[in-house]
């Protein structure tokens, strides 16, 4: 749901959180990026967590897409007017710090949930993937079976994104030690569609293309289809991100070979509690680790 209600920066601040205490109910915004069945999974996942916990409100609000930056900041400022005490969000670009700070300044917590605010002081915790560590998994498994002289094309999610920067960093990184050539890399928008734009741009341009790593779970997807319409299905090594829509059903057929996981539903479920207890001032770890794990056909089953 997206709200579009643009509030004067007077109401907004006049829309203060009330303090809580520890036998209070509390009432708290929950803002995913855009529909795609990971924010969908840690939708349900924070539902389940406010049912097994009584007096836990929350409401909902997505953006439209991965660069929906205006939606999101609606969403925050409509939150705020509703009265929430604590918002837990995936930040959709940095810039949505500027309301986020309102949002402080009015007596509401924020928890950021998926991805930092590089220099952003005001958040109350951050529950996340290490997205540098995740990215660091990837780059391992490609160091084991790429060598020196071997070519790899990245997909990148939305440069400028922490967190999917850091999975290409943190990729390139654990594949140092083997001289891998990239050939070629370009931004998707964690879109299936630019991935596989993106993807057959790059076999386009090289025909002998040894791997191709995806820094998101749908334009990995996107890949498998471009190596698939391409008669390359197995022959090129395809490692994603995220283990989600639709990389299941590559990993089964083979043509992609590995993936990393996160946990949504802990991210998720570790947000609220975060802001719970923030709200009801208790002590809150300022960063919250959801871990991350190789996927492969071999072991998806535990991760489905």
């Amino acid at each position: 749901m997206r709200f579009r209600t643009i509030l004067a920066g007077t109401a907004f601040a006049l829309a203060a959180a009330a303090p809580a205490t520890a036998a209070d109910a509390v009432k708290i915004g929950f803002i995913t990026k855009f529909p795609v069945p990971f924010f969908a999974t840690m939708e349900n996942a924070a539902k389940e967590y406010a049912a097994a916990n009584p007096g836990i409100e929350l409401v909902f609000g997505q953006g439209a897409s991965a660069t929906d930056i205006e939606g999101q900041i609606a969403q925050i400022e409509s939150m705020v007017t509703q009265g929430v005490q604590g918002i837990a969000i995936t930040p959709v670009d940095p810039t949505v710090a500027a309301t986020l700070d309102k949002a402080v300044a009015a007596g509401v917590k924020v928890v950021l949930m998926d991805n930092n605010i590089p220099g952003w002081e005001n958040r109350t915790a951050l529950a996340t993937t290490d997205n540098y560590n995740a990215g660091k998994i990837a780059g391992e498994y490609l160091k084991t079976v790429l060598k020196d002289g071997d070519s790899l094309g990245i997909l990148e999610g939305v440069p400028g994104v922490p967190s999917l920067d850091d999975r290409v960093k943190g990729m390139l990184d654990g594949l140092a030690g083997v001289d891998v050539k990239i050939v070629g890399r370009g931004a998707t928008d964690c879109t299936e569609e630019k991935g596989i734009s993106v993807a057959e741009d790059i076999l386009t341009a090289n025909p002998d293309l040894k791997s191709i790593y995806a820094a998101c779970g749908p334009p990995a997807a996107g890949a498998a289809q471009a190596l698939k319409n391409a008669n390359l299905a197995g022959k090129v090594t395809l490692v994603g991100f995220d283990f989600c829509c639709g990389e299941a059903e590559a990993l089964q057929a083979g043509i992609e070979n590995a993936s990393v996981a996160q946990f949504p539903a802990k991210m998720a479920s570790l947000g609220v509690e975060a802001l719970v207890k923030a709200i009801k001032g208790e002590k809150v770890e300022s960063l919250i680790d959801s871990g991350a794990a190789l996927v492969t056909k071999e072991n998806m089953a535990q991760f489905q």
